[in-house]
């Protein structure tokens, strides 16, 4: 009896050892496993700070609720304006109606359906003054909504807005049952339309989408799920795509594009993009409100250096205020370093003895290269730089909680900007505007120039492009002259995916779509 029981607790123990090692074999080729249950994993740089797609200012956000809303339009591969929700529009011949018709076959994640209704909904819960949302910015030109009829609304301006087309793009919609219901934050809660609905957000870890089975246009993705992984070290979304523990990863370190380049199955694209990067520098603090200082400061910053050593070669200097990619971009003559010219400037300014500063950046490896970088090259005028590194979420409070000026305690920030709606006043308003200085907008140098301020706003009641094109050059030479940032570089979009996944792209704003993904 018991060598019977002894040969039985044999097989079983074989049989185990069989049925892990076959286990453990399929979950090591981590692209076929992922492939068959048409799951995938992308991996970024940076964390999510709200899911609410109303309220997104950071890039990151923005592309993690596009996985999830629609606005009435939005934008192609080529950041194009094109129909999404709205099947058509039209534009009145003096640029201030704005009539869309609605598709008819939409609902969004919880059954609700998608109607003139829900975007009337929508459009009071941005205008309400009490809820303080970004997307109001969009519509500040926007005097009123009508509903025509269940599928067709028209938007009336009170004066023209060149750029509106690309504001409505930027503006995703809410279930209106989610938008009730107030025991919910719709930040932690999203409701869209999108060909994925939510699943989970453990903050700081993941975010998982899975595919909508009642989306409007069934044939987008064949994915099923989706998991973002916020992975801020450089070498460990590098190791992740190489072993198949993510299908795609952005951004894909420099210093290991050849590297992944020779990896079997790994495709890297190269792609110019709309991003800026640059230190703001806080404009309104002494001793940066002096304009020979912060020259100084730029001359002081070795650009090609900075592409060779932070960027491994990929990117090109900024010689505006706006990428060369952007709407209206004017070339600038850069600052070349020279720190004679530097030292003398901080010497006129009375600072020949240089004084100390603070620099902010988020916890990834690129940033806090950026910022070492920074601080070394400054030091050779004598700016003691401390660097401050905080988490996304964080930082941002820190940045935009400050009501005024005054409150803000920023000196420096080694930031990026991409205007995530295409067009000039996407890369000029929020930054340089001074009626958006934080917590109202981006323009964390807090520069304030009103001649720059009536440019801004002409630019926009004119729909001559020529005249259009005449203002913005005006304001980006005379922005840059008065150098409110440290200008360092345009970046090269680096993306990596396995080659087994198609559809997957980051945009030339730095935003991840997934709304096409193909697993082959």
């Amino acid at each position: 009896m018991k060598k019977r029981c002894l040969s039985l607790m044999f097989l079983l123990a074989t049989l185990l050892v069989v049925s892990t090692a076959c286990s453990s074999n399929s979950a090591s080729d981590g692209n076929n496993a992922k492939n068959d249950d048409k799951e995938i994993t992308i991996a970024i740089d940076q964390n999510f700070v709200t899911l609410d797609p109303h309220n997104a200012g950071d890039t990151v956000s923005i592309f993690g609720t596009r996985a999830m809303y629609e606005g009435l339009v939005g934008f192609d591969k080529e950041m194009n304006v094109v129909p999404v929700l709205a099947e058509d529009y039209t534009v009145s011949e003096d640029a201030l109606t704005y009539t869309f018709k609605l598709r008819k076959d939409v609902v969004f994640h919880d059954g609700e359906p998608f109607n003139a209704e829900a975007v009337k909904v929508n459009f009071d819960r941005i205008m309400n003054e009490n809820n303080d949302l970004r997307a109001k910015r969009n519509f500040q030109y926007v005097e009123s909504l009508e509903i025509v009829n269940e599928y067709e609304v028209k938007f009336t301006l009170n004066q023209p807005f060149s750029a509106m087309l690309n504001k409505f793009a930027m503006v995703p919609f809410i279930s209106p049952k989610a938008i009730n219901n107030k025991s919910k934050d719709v930040g932690l809660n999203p409701v869209g339309t999108g060909p994925f609905k939510f699943n989970e957000w453990n903050q700081g870890d993941s975010l998982v989408v899975e595919k909508f089975d009642d989306y409007w246009n069934p044939d987008t993705t064949n994915v099923e799920k989706v998991t973002f992984k916020p992975v801020p070290e450089n070498g460990a979304r590098a190791a992740m795509l190489k072993t198949g523990e993510a299908d795609f990863v952005y951004p894909v370190p420099q210093q290991k594009v050849k590297d992944l380049e020779n990896e079997n199955g790994v495709v890297i694209e190269k792609t110019p993009s709309t991003i800026a990067r640059y230190v703001s520098i806080n404009t309104f603090k002494e001793p940066f409100n002096n304009e020979k200082v912060r020259k100084a400061m730029n001359y002081a910053v070795n650009k090609d250096a900075y592409i060779k050593v932070v960027k491994n070669g990929y990117g090109e200097i900024l010689d505006s205020t706006m990428s060369s990619e952007t709407q209206y971009y004017s070339q600038q003559e850069p600052y070349a370093f020279n720190l004679d010219k530097a030292k003398q400037l901080m010497k006129e300014a009375g600072y020949e003895d240089g004084f100390e500063a603070e620099i902010w950046g988020n916890t990834s490896s690129e940033t806090i290269k950026g910022m070492e970088f920074v601080k070394q090259q400054l030091a050779q005028i004598g700016i003691d730089v401390t660097i401050k590194s905080m988490e996304e979420g964080t930082l941002s409070d820190e940045i935009y909680t400050p009501k005024t000026p005054e409150e803000s305690k920023v000196q420096m920030w080694y930031v990026s900007w991409s205007p995530s709606s295409g067009d000039a006043d996407g890369a000029t308003r929020s930054l340089f505007s001074s009626d958006y200085f934080p917590p109202n907008g981006a323009n964390t140098a807090y520069y304030n120039n009103n001649q720059v301020n009536n440019w801004i706003n002409a630019a926009n009641e004119t729909s001559d492009t020529t005249e259009q094109e005449k203002i913005y050059a005006d304001i980006q030479s005379t922005v840059y002259d008065d150098a409110p940032w440290i200008f360092l570089a345009s970046d090269t979009i680096l993306s990596g995916y396995n080659e087994k996944l198609e559809g997957v792209y980051v945009l030339p704003d730095g935003s991840v779509s997934i709304k096409e993904a193909q697993l082959k």
